[in-house]
């Protein structure tokens, strides 16, 4: 089946994109970027406000209202007929978008408004924000013993060092290659370029990963629309398929370091889609730290066991590659600003496949696959896009 049949098939359409600037932004809060980022996507939707009968908002670690959905609607003037907050970590964009897809398919609304942001950069201190992202750890047995989110991910990077004979160096590979995408985007938080021997030489974290192998902290924010139909000039990219996979929450739980979930989720996906891996030609994938990238590039089948390093130095993964990859800089260089960080990844892919990038403009793609995942790549979620037409 071809894109445009699936399509036909009632096929959910991606129709508005939008993010913020990400970095910086003092004296703004999480509704006001919120509503830059929304007020942009309904606009390349060609829509207004009062067309927007779903909302679906992310949560904001530095707004922690039970009803910020309703919050949300209540500031920027909407009424819809659905609302609905959503926390699933990183992996919290991904889940809105899919849950966007299937209201529509459904017929339950015509346009939903999926949105998330805050001033985690400066709304919030860094200690503040440390114990709250600590707490995705088991609470009896890892949160007392101090560990961060950057030492879980840490614990996996040695394991996949181990496993795989893999290098730091190796490691370094992809926050290099995510910076010089992020120096190309004028949004971007961090845009300066940067060799291996600068990731090796940088302060070191948690062993083994360095500074310039996590992401940035970053005010921003992202907004999606989800249409039945689309307007004559918005983008007209078509949700193929979904899938998602929850295999554990803690680190202490995982049972299979060669399938943390990513797999299970995106086959479920493509086979969602009527797709295989060789069928995708643009990659927007999930990368809070480099040993996050690498690990999800292999085990959804983009990049063999050990070797998602080599084909980052063998091109695969620049704009003029088979396989352009984050072209906006990902997480590690665009930006991280909670749920709407992994939500940048799927503006890019739906401004890549409309044809709107401009100079970050890869040649014509027909299908994107786009993998978000939170905790410690606990919850996954998988969305295979297709270029209408």
């Amino acid at each position: 089946m071809t894109t445009a049949s699936i399509a036909d098939a009632r096929a959910p359409l991606i129709t508005g994109a939008a993010t913020t600037p990400f970095g910086r932004h003092e004296g703004s809060d999480a509704i006001g970027l919120m509503a830059r980022a929304a007020g942009a996507a309904i606009a390349e939707a060609g829509l207004e406000p009062g067309h927007i009968d779903g909302v679906l908002c992310g949560y904001a670690t530095t707004l922690p209202h039970i009803m910020l959905a309703t919050l949300f609607c209540e500031r920027f003037g909407l009424r819809p007929s659905y609302a609905h907050g959503m926390s699933l970590g990183g992996g919290t964009g991904g889940a809105m978008l899919m849950l966007a897809g299937e209201l529509v398919r459904a017929g339950r609304c015509r346009n939903v408004l999926v949105v998330a942001g805050e001033n985690r950069a400066t709304g919030v201190s860094r200690d503040s924000t440390i114990q709250t992202l600590a707490q995705v750890g088991d609470p009896d047995f890892e949160v007392p013993n101090g560990t961060t989110i950057p030492a879980y991910y840490a614990l996996l990077a040695s394991r996949w060092l181990h496993e795989t004979g893999c290098t730091e160096a190796d490691l370094a590979e992809f926050a290099v290659l995510m910076r010089a995408r992020a120096a190309e985007h004028p949004d971007a938080h961090l845009r300066t370029p940067i060799t291996v021997d600068e990731v090796l030489a940088s302060k070191p974290i948690a062993t083994p990963l360095k500074l310039l192998d996590c992401c940035p902290i970053s005010d921003g924010a992202a907004a999606l629309v989800v249409s039945a139909h689309a307007l004559p000039n918005a983008p007209r990219v078509a949700m193929l398929g979904a899938g998602q996979a929850h295999l554990h929450q803690h680190i202490s739980a995982i049972a299979d370091t060669a399938n943390y979930g990513a797999r299970d989720a995106a086959q479920a996906a493509l086979a969602q889609a009527g797709l295989a891996v060789a069928d995708i030609d643009y990659l927007a994938i999930y990368d809070s730290f480099s040993v996050t990238l690498a690990i999800l590039l292999e085990e959804i089948g983009f990049a063999p066991r050990g070797g998602a390093a080599q084909r980052v130095r063998e091109r695969v993964f620049d704009p003029g590659g088979p396989l352009p990859l984050n072209t906006h800089g990902g997480l590690m260089s665009f930006g991280h600003s909670g749920a709407a960080g992994g939500m940048c990844h799927a503006v890019e892919a739906v401004t890549q496949l409309a044809g709107r990038a401009g100079v970050r403009q890869v040649a014509p793609r027909h299908h994107a696959f786009f993998h978000a995942d939170g905790g410690v790549l606990s919850s996954h979620v998988s969305i295979v896009m297709g270029r209408e037409g």
